[in-house]
């Protein structure tokens, strides 16, 4: 299998991290994480998809190890579709396949429908829909924008996995890499998750970013619709309502998971495999 390698690409005055796996020649995936999270999720999914793909893993404006904007309400749909244009005229892929868990998923339905309608092959969205509850979105904006301190990285890292319980059953090293690669020091020389706590003022700022039912109605791309089945996040009934809608997608649903199946576990690995074979 491959071995990741970073490279820092730019998007006007932004520097974006993106993480490689496979040979360049092979065709394209881009994978696009959640809202608080870094293109490191993936780690486990592009290694395995390596031997047949070139797989690029973004960190997101304001996440990991990519640029934070001067001023938080600039964090935006808008942005980040721009970010992902800088991506993809770097590589140049005449066509790619498209794997976005939570935002990633709703950054990959835009694309789709509008600046890469055409070249979005295949398009997997990974437990989000075009409408969030207002539940989950009040829950998500609280956490993501008030994260906390910690003296040391165990507690981090307790704080993380208590967080992200969600994620399902996933194994050891998973969990350690999640530390490795979602905390930070302070000024202070405290701990706390990498990423901009400003990200949050896209909720208040942009809620519009947040209804894409029109994008989703566009999209022609051959689409995979992923549910945990404990999430908050992808409702049932708004999943039952994108199956007769738009690219009336393939579906799949995974047990004790909630938001968000991590493809980590074999069978998600599988589900993946072949449907970007396909």
């Amino acid at each position: 299998m491959a071995q990741r390698t970073s490279a820092y690409i730019r998007s006007k005055d932004l520097e974006l991290h993106v993480s490689e796996w496979g040979n360049p020649s092979s065709p394209f995936v881009m994978m696009w994480h959640g809202l608080a999270r870094t293109g490191r999720d993936f780690d486990e999914i592009a290694e395995a998809l390596s031997d047949w793909y070139f797989v690029v893993c973004p960190d997101t404006v304001g996440r990991g190890l990519s640029s934070w904007m001067p001023s938080g309400d600039n964090y935006s749909m808008a942005l980040y579709c721009n970010t992902v244009m800088a991506v993809v005229d770097h590589y140049g892929p005449a066509a790619l396949r498209w794997v976005g868990t939570s935002m990633g998923g709703l950054i990959g339905i835009r694309m789709a429908a509008e600046a890469l309608k055409g070249r979005i092959t295949h398009l997997v969205i990974n437990d989000i829909g075009p409408e969030i509850p207002e539940a989950a979105r009040q829950r998500i904006a609280d956490y993501v924008g008030n994260p906390p301190e910690h003296d040391t990285v165990r507690e981090m890292g307790e704080w993380l996995k208590t967080s992200y319980a969600p994620f399902g059953d996933n194994p050891d090293s998973f969990w350690n890499r999640l530390v490795d690669t979602s905390v930070r020091r302070t000024d202070s020389g405290r701990l706390t998750a990498h990423y901009d706590p400003a990200i949050a003022a896209q909720f208040i700022e942009h809620p519009d970013d947040f209804d894409t039912w029109s994008q989703y109605d566009a999209v022609e791309a051959k689409t995979l619709l992923v549910r945990g089945a404990d999430s908050d996040v992808l409702a049932k009934p708004v999943a039952e309502e994108m199956l007769k809608r738009g690219p009336k997608p393939q579906f799949a649903e995974f047990s004790d998971i909630g938001h968000a199946p991590t493809f980590v576990a074999q069978d998600q690995q599988n589900l993946l495999r072949e449907f970007l074979a396909s």
